[in-house]
């Protein structure tokens, strides 16, 4: 798989050549890894709601094909995009998310940070009270709060054409997280949103990424 280190660069004209590349793709084409960051930008999924759109203010909003609601993208969040076929790993799209949020979830591991899945909402979250417990936040369970007493440090969203992934995830290092105040985070009201460095851990957005990238080719790779 071929590893695509991009630096900052801007999101749209990236959006443009992921498609390029996942329309022109065959079944020869080698799976790529890109890692990058983003200026502030929200990105909007297809069934994205205006609603969740609180308070863009001067930040652009992207819409785009992927799932999910809408998210914000800055300097200091780490965004791989996979550009994976999955038939390659004779996988569909459920398993596909599950190695992906497993990548994160071993990433944040080794940094001493336990993750943890909710179901019905991809992506990875924390306690922030206790960041390297194992045990997840304990209490009544609350149908109507699935996200008592977790916040998010890491988004999904994919799109899947022709068998072949784009978009991707977003794992939050020492990203502004002011942001995240102008919307519903992945369309969730009042869904807290952390980062590694507002969890008390000071490490240098390259060597999180470079675990991140080690951990998703052990989950993609053939």
């Amino acid at each position: 798989m071929i590893v695509k280190r991009l630096g900052q660069v801007e999101y749209l004209p990236t959006l443009d050549t992921m498609r390029a590349f996942t329309a022109a793709r065959d079944a020869n084409t080698p799976d790529e890894l890109w890692v990058c960051e983003h200026p502030a930008t929200f990105t909007q999924g297809i069934a994205g709601k205006t609603e969740h759109l609180l308070d863009p203010g001067p930040i652009p909003v992207v819409q785009t094909e992927r799932g999910g609601q809408v998210t914000f993208h800055g300097p200091g969040q780490i965004v791989v995009y996979p550009l994976i076929d999955l038939r390659r790993l004779n996988i569909f799209v459920k398993e596909y998310v599950f190695r992906l949020e497993a990548a994160l979830i071993q990433t944040l591991e080794r940094f001493g940070v336990t993750g943890f899945r909710v179901t019905g909402a991809p992506g990875i979250y924390v306690r922030p009270d206790a960041p390297a417990a194992h045990a997840a936040h304990t209490g009544p369970a609350l149908p109507d709060d699935p996200f008592r007493g977790l916040a998010k440090v890491a988004a999904l969203g994919i799109k899947v054409s022709r068998h072949c992934s784009f978009h991707g995830l977003a794992l939050n290092v020492n990203v502004d997280l002011a942001p995240f105040q102008r919307i519903n985070p992945c369309g969730y009201a009042g869904l807290e949103t952390t980062s590694l460095d507002n969890l008390g851990l000071r490490v240098e957005t390259a060597a999180v990424a470079d675990v991140l990238v080690e951990r998703l080719l052990a989950q993609l790779s053939p």
